[in-house]
């Protein structure tokens, strides 16, 4: 089949600064992007066919490293802080200078056009501009793909210029380190200098879309994953790394709408993106069988090894980092949602790996609880998942994704409550964790059981039980879950001590409290009164 040869019109790129006319490839399809890559040793086929890339010294995003210009537009709407640190007009011109002097050096450039948001009435057209054809491969991936129809009258909403070999100067740019992300949102720009990690240029894109869309639209942006029933029923799964996200929402029975960054509007939930962006470290057939065969031609693979004198991947080797990714167009998923797109949710669950044996397997959460979790964004952290980790650690992201949120948490909990109230949906809380006492003395909570209660909350056989509620954290506990031992639903029982569970559900509640200082002034009253009560002694 022959491949449409597409041209841009090197006069768009001129007004960006840019005149790379006579080295620029534009929207080439991926086989041939890794033929590039293989050209210029950039990458190595494994034995799938897919493409194994070395992103260099960074492996992974770096938080402190990336700032957002204050104009008029961010200056009293962002919510400044250690993720969102702010960069004057002279910095960002400087480092758009440096950028743009590199890019017209370069021997070779790739631009590639494409959008995000399944949902056309919210659709945001991107320019990618990069320095290698890995990065090119990653956006087409990650993206949604433009027809060619498409392509004849399309124009960038934003632009993204990522330039990996740059080096900036710190004391010239105003940045902390030679590596930087910036974001300006009067420009539309994202600028990436310094870092070849490709997750930067995804994250980036969410951080603007949960900007726009939450106060221009009107939609909720989230960072979960979300799928769809035989009947329609949409689910939305949050939770930090550890926590089963991924493994519980790819269910047989039901199409994935999305792994990552969806939006949710007033009469849908739809898929930023048209990829997915899958954690790899110690991958097995058995365990995650479609993530497994879409490391096929196509995927970009991320700082893995091979086995010894092969090209097959070994999975297991986290010699380089253990945050080994994939990155594969969501159609390489057999049962994925087409197009991405589901009705309003119905079931809501946070995830979280609580490795103090405190938080019950399941429980129902009221509004306001559902939004001070939201907030919370809580998991705890264990032995094995990062490096110097000896016992847990109890782990906060707001609305699981604190490093992408430009405004206020309590702005995207405010809008999550609303929703919920309108739309009727069923808010529940599982723990992947521990039970029966902490970690290195309970155990942990056997996937099949957390599998049946989520199935129980999807066809609605837990609105047929009664409830208690937790006399910490308030959540509703059902007293009984099909396919689940009885024993097993309330945490307290299962400690040979339950003086020993009240102690650590007393603590824990302390962190949460202790957690949610930052937040206290910007939430409502509602989400106040659902913080843990801890009973002091004496009570």
């Amino acid at each position: 089949m022959s491949v449409p040869v597409f041209s841009l019109p090197a006069d768009q790129l001129v007004r960006l600064g840019l005149h790379i006319a006579d080295s620029l490839h534009y929207q080439l399809p991926p086989h041939k992007l890794v033929q590039h890559c293989l050209r210029r040793n950039e990458g190595t086929l494994s034995d799938t066919g897919a493409l194994v890339i070395n992103t260099g010294a960074f492996t992974g995003r770096s938080p402190k490293d990336r700032y957002i210009v204050r104009d008029e537009s961010t200056a009293g709407a962002i919510h400044w802080n250690d993720f969102n640190q702010p960069m004057d007009e002279l910095s960002f011109n400087r480092i758009f200078s440096s950028i743009a002097t590199w890019i017209n050096s370069l021997p070779e450039v790739y631009v590639r056009d494409c959008y995000v948001c399944a949902d056309s009435r919210f659709r945001l057209n991107l320019r990618v501009v990069t320095e290698t054809p890995s990065s090119s491969l990653f956006a087409h991936n990650m993206f949604l793909r433009p027809t060619e129809d498409q392509l004849e009258s399309f124009r960038p909403d934003w632009q993204i210029i990522a330039a990996p070999g740059l080096q900036l100067d710190p004391a010239h740019c105003g940045t902390r380190n030679p590596n930087a992300v910036v974001i300006s949102f009067r420009h539309r720009l994202i600028l990436l200098a310094g870092t070849g990690y490709t997750g930067e240029i995804k994250k980036s894109v969410f951080t603007i879309l949960n900007f726009l869309l939450p106060r221009e639209e009107g939609v909720l942006s989230m960072h979960c994953s979300a799928n769809k029933g035989p009947n329609g029923d949409t689910a939305i799964f949050f939770g930090l790394s550890g926590t089963g996200k991924t493994t519980l929402s790819a269910d047989p029975d039901r199409s994935l709408i999305g792994d990552d960054e969806h939006g949710w509007a007033a009469d849908n939930l739809f898929n930023f993106e048209g990829g997915c962006y899958a954690k790899c470290i110690n991958l097995r057939e058995d365990k995650e069988p479609q993530i497994f065969h879409a490391i096929r031609a196509g995927a970009l693979v991320e700082n893995t090894r091979f086995f010894p004198d092969s090209d097959r991947i070994n999975f297991q080797d986290g010699s380089i980092t253990e945050n080994t990714r994939v990155s594969y167009p969501l159609t390489y998923i057999s049962n994925a949602a087409e197009p991405s797109v589901g009705p309003i949710p119905k079931n809501i669950f946070f995830l979280t790996c609580d490795a103090y044996g405190v938080l019950p397997p399941i429980s129902r959460l009221t509004p306001g609880q559902a939004m001070y979790q939201f907030i919370s964004g809580y998991t705890a952290k264990v032995a094995g998942t990062e490096t110097g980790i000896t016992e847990p650690k109890p782990t906060f992201s707001a609305c699981f994704g604190a490093p992408f949120l430009p405004l206020h948490p309590g702005r995207y909990a405010e809008l999550l409550g609303k929703k919920i109230r309108q739309q009727g949906v069923k808010v529940w809380m599982v723990n992947t964790g521990w039970s029966g006492g902490a970690f290195g003395k309970g155990n942990r909570i056997n996937l099949a059981y957390t599998r049946a209660m989520i199935t129980a909350a999807l066809s609605g056989a837990l609105d047929k039980v009664s409830y208690t509620p937790h006399p910490i954290f308030g959540m509703a506990i059902p007293a009984s879950c099909p396919g689940v031992p009885s024993d097993l639903l309330n945490p307290r029982d299962t400690w040979p001590d339950p003086a020993a569970y009240d102690e650590m559900a007393g603590h824990l509640a302390d962190w949460f409290l202790s957690n949610f200082e930052k937040y206290a002034g910007g939430v409502t009253e509602e989400i106040l009164q659902a913080a843990p009560t801890p009973k002091r002694s004496g009570d």
